[in-house]
């Protein structure tokens, strides 16, 4: 990336990456594909980006207003690149709905190439304070989830002898980062395990499983999940400001930092990467002990 692009937001930068047709005809199914608020979240990056690269995208979140929205911002930003995109609601944590969601998606563009587990929500919590619902609630969502899509998904892969799983950890994987939420640290870190768990058993079927571990991210969930775990209570900018001067760089990753990561570990440059844990952090979990 060039240096004068360091400053500029994802939209921006989506709009002026020049495409070379690496998912060209391929169909990419992604979780979480909606932002919680305005902006650029993971999914919706790595959708938009995906869909320059002339994949068929097919997204599910639970909100169906989110999804829409995230499928619009794609579709502008990728119309003359042969991409596709097309959403669904869908609860994630529910086998029901995930087996519909990708029934839809494989009667739209055909067989799935490229399973994003993307979903996932923050709940700041302590170890003894966090009520044993809410703990499940995060691992359903956080982790069941990907279990349920790789369930639906890898048999068709293994039969076609092809296929590319990416899931969205986090340094909270592998780091203790300061922010309590113990089911974050949890739920990552087992996301990790089922990352390893898929890209052994299916190594020698042609199937790849990798993990991408972004650090601190400027993303709409930074505003809607994390701002009350900061002694700047509510104030957002203080909230980006306190979490840009822990990173070595000097400011945050975005969404489209994770989107390209997630481009290579889904496209044929990584043909030979399986179970990778790829950190995006700027460095930052060489601080930390």
């Amino acid at each position: 990336m060039a240096a004068d692009n360091l400053a500029k937001d994802p939209e921006t930068l989506l709009e002026s990456h020049t495409p070379s047709g690496r998912l060209a005809g391929r169909v990419a199914f992604v979780t979480g594909i909606g932002s919680v608020g305005p902006g650029w979240g993971n999914g919706k990056a790595i959708a938009a980006l995906y869909a320059r690269e002339g994949a068929k995208v097919f997204g599910v979140d639970i909100n169906p207003d989110a999804a829409e929205e995230a499928c619009a911002a794609i579709r502008a930003v990728s119309a003359a690149d042969g991409g596709e995109c097309a959403v669904m609601a869908c609860d994630v944590t529910q086998e029901d709905q995930v087996a519909a969601a990708i029934a839809a998606c494989r009667a739209r563009f055909g067989a799935i190439d490229v399973l994003v587990n993307n979903v996932g929500i923050v709940k700041l919590d302590r170890v003894t304070e966090i009520d044993a619902d809410d703990w499940d609630r995060v691992f359903a969502i956080n982790v069941k989830s990907a279990f349920l899509t790789a369930k639906h998904i890898l048999p068709e892969m293994e039969e076609r002898g092809r296929g590319a799983v990416v899931n969205i950890a986090s340094i909270a994987a592998i780091r203790y980062t300061g922010v309590p939420y113990v089911t974050y640290y949890a739920t990552k870190s087992a996301m990790l395990g089922l990352t390893r768990a898929i890209a052994l058993e299916y190594a020698g079927k042609g199937v790849r499983a990798n993990a991408v571990l972004p650090g601190l991210m400027d993303t709409p969930m930074v505003t809607a999940g994390l701002t009350s775990a900061y002694a700047t209570q509510g104030d957002v900018a203080g909230l980006k400001q306190t979490r840009a001067a822990q990173c070595p760089m000097g400011r945050m990753g975005d969404a489209y930092d994770v989107a390209t990561a997630c481009l290579y570990l889904a496209s044929d440059e990584a043909k030979y990467v399986t179970g990778v844990e790829l950190v995006v952090d700027g460095g930052i979990t060489q601080k930390y002990a």
